[in-house]
C-alpha cells in the first residue's frame, strides 16, 4: 500500500480582459448553423442531433468542427478523440452529467461512442484543468447534453442512406405538459466496410499492407458489414413544485459485429447502458438558491474475439471478455455571498469497477480462466468548491478540490494504491472595450492511474513446453499525474469579422506513457510539457453568407526519453490542423455549406513507441440541407470530395495494433469519397 499527498500552492492568475459581441446566429431551421459564440474556456456546439446526420459516430462531428480535436480511427464507427494532445483519462468525457468508461483495454469502445448524434442536443468542450465538480479532469472535458423533451406532441422521423451500403432510420416522440414532459428516441443503423480513396475495403487494406496473413478476415469474413449498430434514450422531466425539479434518463446502446481491422481482434457485440437521475431545488433561503442532487450509474460489456480471423480456422477463438461499469453521486448547493459573488461547494464519489478474462476454444482453451484485468475497484471521495465575483470590467473564478482515491485489485497478487491530491484554478475575463475581451488563467489537476495502466496482465504459453507465463503489462508502483497549465486569450470583435486567440502551456509531472522497450511493467511515469495555439473566428458578408474557420497547433516533449529509448517527442500530438468553410443561408430554412479540412504532415512522432511520418492532407467536403416543406426537410452531402487517401491518426504502442510488411504498425486510411442522403419528417 502506498500513499501519495501533496498539498501544493500556486499563483493566482489575475486574468484580463475578455470580448467580442457573439456572432449573429444564421438561421437555417433544424440545420441552423451558429457563427462561434463566446464561450471563454472552449467551445460549444448547438443542434448537434440536427446537423450532424451523416452518421452517429459523435468522434467524428467533433473532428470536423473543432480544431482542437482530432481523430483516432479504429473502425467506421466507435472511434476516439484526442484533444489538444490527449486522450483515454487525460480528458473527462461525461453524458448528462454522467461518466462512462469503456470496457476495452484497447480502446475499442471509448466514452464517444455510447451516445449518438442524433441524441445529442450541445457538446461542451473545456480545454485545461479548469473543472473542479468532476474527477479526474487531467487536460479538458467534454460534456455532453443529450435532447430534453418539450410541451405539446412533437416528433421527428428520419431515414439516411449512403455510399458502402450505409442506412439509417432514427425516430423521436416528445411531448406533455409545463408540468411533466417526456421523450423516447430509437435508432438503428448499419454499414459495409468503407473504402478508402484508392478503393479498398478494411480487408483490402490489411492485404495490402501485408499483414500477418493469420490476422486476416477469413474467406466467409472478409466481406462482412463493418458494424450494426441499434440504441434507446427516455427521458423524463418532471416540475414536482415551482421550485423543485426532477428529470430521469435511461440510454441503451447496442452494436454487434464491429470490425477493428488494425487491431489482432474484433468485437462481436457492444452493449452499454446509462442511466442518470437530477433533483433541483431552488430559493431554499439565504444559503442555498440552488440545490443539486445528481446520481448516475453506467456499464458497458465487451468482448474482444479473434473469430472473424484466419488464427481462429486454423487454433480457435480466442475471447478477452471485458465488463465497466462506475456509478456515481455529487452533491452540490449554490449561494450568494453579496450581490456580485456567487459561492458553490460540494461533494463528489464514484465506484468504478474494471474486470475481464480470457478464454479460447480448440489450441487456444489453455488460456480459460486467466484474468486481462482481475475485477479492480477506483474509488473516490472528494470536496469541491467555486467561487465567482463580478468586478464589473473584470470577472474572476476560482475553484478547489480535494480528491481522495482508493485503487483494489480483486487479486491478491497485486498491490492495492492509494492516492490523495488537491487540485484548484483561478481564471478570469476582463472586457477591455466593447470590441475586445482578454481572458486566462492558471490550474493544477489530477488523474490517478487506470487498472489498464497498473494491472493488465498478459499469459504467454511456450509452445513447446505448454508452460504459461504471465505478463504483467500494468505497472502497479505508477504515480498519478498532475498537471499544471497556464492559458492567455483574447476575442476582438471588430465589424463582421469575429476572432478568438488562445495559447497555452502544460507542464505535466508523472505524465503516464507507454514504454515498448520494456518487456513487463511496460506503463512508466515521465515529466513532460505541452504548448500549442489555437484561432478561431467567422467573417459574415452579409445576412445570409458567412465564412467560419480556424487552427490548432500543439507540441510535446518528454523532459527526458523513457528506459532504453532516445526519442522525447511525445506521442500523440498532431500536426498544424485547420479549417475553413463557406455558410449559405439561402430561402427562409435552407442552407448550403462548403468546407475544407486540412492538417500537415507528421513530423514529430515517437518513433521507439510505433509511431510513423504520416503525410499532410487535406479533403474537401459539401453539404446542403433544404427545407421542401414546413415539415419535410433533405440534406445532401459529399465528403472527401476529390476521393483523396490519406490516414489522420499515428500508430502509438499503447494500443495493441497489426503490424504491416517492413515492421512499421498499419495505418488506417479514412473513407474514400462519402456521398449521402438524409430525409427527415417532423411534427
Amino acid at each position: 500500500m502506498k500513499k501519495k499527498s501533496q498539498i501544493v500552492s500556486f499563483m493566482v492568475c489575475s486574468a484580463i480582459c475578455s470580448a467580442a459581441t457573439a456572432a449573429d446566429q444564421q438561421v437555417a431551421g433544424d440545420e441552423t448553423e451558429e457563427m462561434p459564440g463566446m464561450v471563454v474556456e472552449g467551445t460549444r456546439l448547438s443542434d448537434v442531433s440536427g446537423k450532424e446526420v451523416k452518421s452517429a459516430d459523435l468522434a467524428e462531428a467533433l473532428f470536423k468542427k473543432v480544431p482542437e480535436v482530432s481523430l483516432v480511427r479504429r473502425s467506421g464507427i466507435a472511434n476516439d478523440i484526442v484533444l489538444r494532445g490527449q486522450k483515454k483519462d487525460n480528458i473527462n468525457i461525461l453524458v448528462d452529467g454522467a461518466k462512462i468508461y469503456g470496457a476495452c483495454p484497447n480502446r475499442m469502445d471509448p466514452p464517444t461512442s455510447h451516445i449518438l448524434t442524433n441524441n445529442v442536443e450541445a457538446v461542451e468542450i473545456t480545454e485545461g484543468p479548469y473543472d473542479v465538480e468532476n474527477f479526474g479532469t487531467l487536460s479538458g472535458a467534454v460534456k455532453i447534453t443529450t435532447r430534453e423533451p418539450e410541451e405539446g406532441f412533437n416528433g421527428e422521423v428520419s431515414a439516411n442512406g449512403g455510399a458502402w451500403n450505409y442506412r439509417k432510420l432514427a425516430a423521436t416522440l416528445s411531448g406533455g405538459s409545463e408540468r411533466v414532459r417526456g421523450l423516447v428516441s430509437a435508432s438503428s443503423e448499419s454499414s459495409d466496410q468503407y473504402q478508402d480513396g484508392d478503393g479498398r475495403t478494411f480487408a483490402e487494406q490489411m492485404e495490402a499492407n501485408g499483414v500477418d496473413p493469420t490476422r486476416l478476415y477469413q474467406p466467409r469474413y472478409r466481406d462482412m458489414e463493418a458494424y450494426t449498430k441499434r440504441t434507446v434514450m427516455g427521458r423524463l422531466d418532471m416540475q414536482v413544485t415551482d421550485g423543485q425539479k426532477l428529470s430521469l434518463s435511461y440510454t441503451a446502446n447496442r452494436s454487434d459485429d464491429v470490425l477493428y481491422p488494425t487491431s489482432p481482434m474484433d468485437a462481436p457485440w457492444q452493449d452499454s447502458d446509462i442511466v442518470t437521475a437530477d433533483y433541483t431545488v431552488s430559493d431554499l433561503g439565504r444559503w442555498s438558491k440552488r440545490l443539486e442532487f445528481s446520481a448516475y450509474r453506467s456499464w458497458v460489456d465487451h468482448p474482444m474475439s479473434t473469430e472473424f480471423r484466419q488464427v481462429a480456422a486454423m487454433m480457435g477463438a480466442m475471447v478477452n471478455d471485458m465488463s465497466s461499469s462506475i456509478s456515481g453521486l455529487r452533491i452540490k448547493n449554490r449561494f450568494e455571498l453579496g450581490d456580485a459573488t456567487d459561492m458553490t461547494v460540494g461533494f463528489d464519489t464514484s465506484l468504478r469497477n474494471w474486470d475481464g478474462a480470457y478464454s479460447g476454444e480448440m489450441m487456444m482453451s489453455w488460456i480459460d480462466g486467466y484474468a486481462s484485468i482481475d475485477d479492480v475497484d477506483t474509488e473516490n471521495r472528494a470536496l469541491f468548491a467555486e467561487l465567482e465575483r463580478d468586478f464589473g470590467a473584470l470577472v474572476m473564478e476560482f475553484g478547489a478540490r480535494y480528491d481522495d482515491t482508493s485503487i483494489e485489485p480483486g487479486s491478491s497478487s497485486q498491490p492495492a494504491n492509494d492516492y490523495s491530491g488537491f487540485s484548484a484554478y483561478a481564471k478570469g475575463t476582463w472586457q477591455m472595450s466593447d470590441s475586445t475581451r482578454l481572458f486566462g488563467g492558471v490550474g493544477q489537476s489530477r488523474r490517478v492511474p487506470d487498472a489498464r495502466e497498473l494491472y493488465f496482465t498478459m499469459p504467454m504459453r511456450n509452445a513447446d513446453t505448454g508452460m504459461v507465463m504471465v505478463m504483467n503489462v500494468g505497472n502497479p508502483d505508477l504515480d498519478q499525474t498532475t498537471n499544471r497549465e497556464i492559458d492567455f486569450g483574447m476575442e476582438n470583435s471588430l465589424g463582421d469579422l469575429y476572432l478568438k486567440t488562445t495559447l497555452f502551456h502544460s507542464w505535466l509531472t508523472d505524465y503516464i506513457l507507454f514504454d515498448d522497450s520494456l518487456m513487463m511493467h511496460k506503463f512508466q511515469n515521465v515529466d513532460a510539457t505541452i504548448y500549442g495555439i489555437s484561432l478561431k473566428g467567422s467573417w459574415s458578408f452579409g445576412d445570409d453568407l458567412y465564412v467560419d474557420f480556424g487552427f490548432a497547433w500543439q507540441k510535446g516533449e518528454k523532459e527526458t526519453p523513457l528506459a532504453g529509448q532516445t526519442d522525447t517527442d511525445l506521442p500523440e500530438i498532431p500536426p498544424l490542423k485547420g479549417n475553413i468553410a463557406i455558410n449559405w443561408d439561402y430561402l427562409e430554412k435552407s442552407s448550403f455549406r462548403a468546407e475544407l479540412v486540412a492538417a500537415d504532415a507528421w513530423t514529430r512522432y515517437d518513433a521507439d513507441n510505433g509511431e510513423q511520418h504520416i503525410a499532410g492532407w487535406g479533403v474537401v467536403n459539401l453539404k446542403v440541407r433544404h427545407q421542401v416543406t414546413e415539415r419535410v426537410a433533405v440534406t445532401a452531402g459529399v465528403d472527401n470530395l476529390f476521393d483523396k487517401t490519406y490516414a489522420v491518426n499515428n500508430t502509438y504502442k499503447d494500443l495493441t495494433l497489426l503490424e504491416a510488411g517492413g515492421g512499421e504498425v498499419m495505418l488506417l486510411n479514412e473513407p474514400g469519397r462519402y456521398l449521402y442522403l438524409n430525409a427527415s419528417y417532423s411534427f
